[in-house]
């Protein structure tokens, strides 16, 4: 019999002391919040930079390729891929798939009001499975008729809202060029993509009006769009592309192409750490005060277990079998209140956010079963390694004393 294990049992389950009983259910409560706000804050930063780093590259492209020159400006220079760079981009297992487009500065003229955009132009590979999530109203531009498809149009919402227009009304847009040349469009679909840059800066539309306007020949596109099966390996795969394309080419990172929004996403890690490190505190200083005056108050059953000859060691271990059942405890509850509400919050999405703020209408969260495992693991650890110290005390009291003590 594990006579330790046994004392621990009825000093933790069988105490009839009122105060040491609610020391110890503000000790469970004090890892319970710990554990359930260090869940929620890991599975909501995952969440978060997941949603905004997809709504990016979903529009952009992980990586982009386009002619190497010194031009600056929104309208890409026209190029022909080449031989080499289409076997590599084939040949490359690092890639989903790539597509072609163009852009051009344009200016949209409608309900007496006036809106600067970037006309981005796509063929009928471009693939539209991100666009259609995020879809408004109406649909996608239909390629099977190409006369057709030319007058057709997609905007954003912000666009829309601006203008004043919805699906089915046409307007005119004004291509930037000398002279001027303008071209009537008709909207087809409205997408609300929720990151302003975006949303603000283009509209989709056919590719075949950049190359008459600005008389490219029929193979001639601005740019090769990169989505890569693993974003996880971007530098490597987007320095890989770079080394197998022509020397006329280059190619640039969604990272780079963005670069504000991606340095804000991985300054949340550092929120993060600062955050796990806070919790991690409140719940380790809430088990030490416990044990400690868990101790205290059974200094005469200290005394009396070291008058029975019990060694000191024994009798910590007796304070630190108490001490994981109220931790363990403290875990088990913590586990139901985070990962309850972070599944409610995942399939109800009932806490919402501003989106014009933070990209997303709603607080996402990404609950992985390795985050989960870890915080449980590591809480339990630190814990049990610092109540070690206060357990300690117990060498320090005296059975004579101790058990003269009231």
């Amino acid at each position: 019999m594990n006579t330790e294990y046994f004392i621990a049992g009825r000093i933790a389950i069988k105490s009839e002391r009122t105060f040491s009983k609610l020391i110890v259910r503000i000790a469970i409560a004090g890892v319970m919040l710990s554990l359930a706000v260090m869940m929620l804050s890991v599975a909501i930063i995952k969440g978060f930079k997941t949603e905004v780093r997809e709504k990016v590259r979903g529009f952009i492209g992980d990586v982009r390729v386009f002619k190497y020159d010194l031009n600056n400006s929104f309208e890409l220079s026209p190029f022909v891929p080449g031989p080499r760079t289409l076997k590599s981009l084939k040949d490359n297992p690092a890639i989903e798939y790539f597509q072609y487009y163009a852009t051009k500065p344009a200016i949209i003229s409608a309900n007496d009001e006036v809106e600067g955009i970037n006309f981005k132009g796509i063929d009928k590979t471009y693939n539209w499975n991100y666009v259609r999530k995020h879809l408004v109203s109406g649909t996608v531009i239909n390629f099977a008729d190409s006369t057709k498809a030319s007058k057709e149009i997609m905007i954003s919402q912000f666009t829309a809202n601006r203008l004043k227009l919805k699906v089915g009304d046409d307007f005119i847009m004004y291509f930037v060029q000398n002279p001027p040349r303008k071209r009537p469009f008709k909207i087809v679909g409205i997408y609300n993509i929720g990151v302003e840059e975006i949303d603000k800066g283009f509209v989709i539309g056919d590719i075949s009006i950049i190359r008459r306007l600005n008389n490219w020949s029929a193979d001639e596109i601005g740019g090769i769009e990169v989505r890569l099966k693993d974003f996880a390996k971007l530098q490597e795969s987007s320095q890989h592309i770079y080394e197998n394309l022509e020397i006329n080419l280059k190619s640039e990172s969604v990272a780079e192409y963005y670069p504000a929004i991606f340095t804000w996403l991985s300054l949340l890690d550092v929120n993060t750490k600062v955050l796990l490190i806070l919790m991690m505190v409140v719940g380790v200083i809430n088990m030490i005060t416990a044990l400690l005056i868990m101790i205290l108050e059974r200094t005469n059953m200290i005394g009396l277990l070291k008058a029975f000859g019990m060694t000191d060691f024994s009798i910590m271990k007796i304070f630190l079998y108490n001490a994981l059942y109220l931790v363990g405890l403290g875990l088990l509850l913590g586990n139901v209140l985070g990962l309850g509400l972070a599944f409610l919050q995942q399939y109800t999405h009932i806490f919402k956010l501003d989106q014009e703020s933070y990209y997303l209408s709603y607080v996402p969260v990404e609950v992985h079963t390795f985050d989960v495992l870890v915080l449980n693991m590591l809480t339990l650890l630190i814990c049990l390694m610092v109540l070690i110290l206060p357990s300690m005390l117990v060498s320090r009291i005296s059975p004579l004393k101790a058990i003269r003590f009231k």
